[in-house]
């Protein structure tokens, strides 16, 4: 049975975690710990009870996440917060997160695997915070039509704000919250976007700058990362792995 230092270990350097900074109040790593032994691997977007309840139902002792326990410290550990920790601690179940750094990597992060998904081909990095390109631009070269059949095929339901190119030759791709970056696709030489979710005002953006958005939802464009890595740890060590998903419409 795999120590869980050791996988911790994989999950750092695989995701280069120390070499990214995130947000500030963000906490990547391994985040609440166990027995020290990992013996099947779960993945999840957020770590909430309900994910941290099926975790446990499913005999899992190591929970990759995206979305971690730990934001702005410090946190009391009061309320849900104790209860989130106590159901961690008395079930054995250890929490590892990775935020920015599976967001940038260029092989198992959700902009690198969403631009996969939907057959487009990376081009460059882009949209920039703190030393690292978050984002990604790809080639697309199709009708808009085909790419919004595909974002539906792929991540379900979706708004779609169409006001530029019929026929884009670049996209954008930044999961999670693209609401810092519309201002700067024009600059990237770019009008068209795939995130996970806007504000109300990037509709008149949209229509202003002759924009196409297509916000897919923040939960659905960023499932691919905490999946990628919880199926490498299950290669590179010989434990079974499963997705935990919550449906989340947001």
């Amino acid at each position: 049975m795999p120590k869980l230092e050791d996988i911790v270990h994989f999950c750092d350097t695989r995701t280069r975690r120390k070499e990214i900074r995130d947000f500030k109040g963000a906490v990547n790593g391994l985040q609440v710990s166990n027995d020290g032994n990992v013996s099947k691997i779960g993945a999840a977007v957020d770590a909430g009870l309900v994910p941290f309840q099926e975790a446990i139902d499913r005999e899992i002792d190591l929970l990759i996440v995206h979305h971690g326990v730990f934001w702005v410290p410090p946190i009391p550990l009061t309320g849900v917060n104790y209860d989130k920790i106590r159901l961690l601690m008395e079930n054995n179940l250890a929490v590892y997160s990775s935020h920015l750094p599976l967001d940038a990597h260029p092989e198992i992060g959700n902009n690198a695997l969403l631009a996969k998904a939907l057959g487009l081909a990376v081009e460059r990095s882009a949209f920039p915070y703190e030393g690292t390109d978050l984002g990604v631009i790809a080639t697309c070269g199709e009708n808009r039509s085909v790419l919004r059949d595909k974002l539906e095929n792929l991540l379900g339901v979706m708004d779609a704000m169409e006001f530029g190119s019929e026929k884009p030759e670049k996209v954008a791709i930044l999961t999670g919250s693209g609401a810092s970056v519309v201002e700067d696709l024009l600059s990237e030489g770019v009008d068209t976007l795939i995130t996970g979710e806007l504000k109300q005002h990037h509709f008149n953006m949209a229509q202003e700058l002759n924009l196409n958005l297509y916000p897919c939802g923040h939960y659905a464009t960023e499932t691919f990362g905490v999946k990628a890595l919880a199926q490498e740890i299950s290669e590179h060590f010989g434990v079974p792995w499963e997705f935990i998903s919550t449906n989340c419409p947001l």
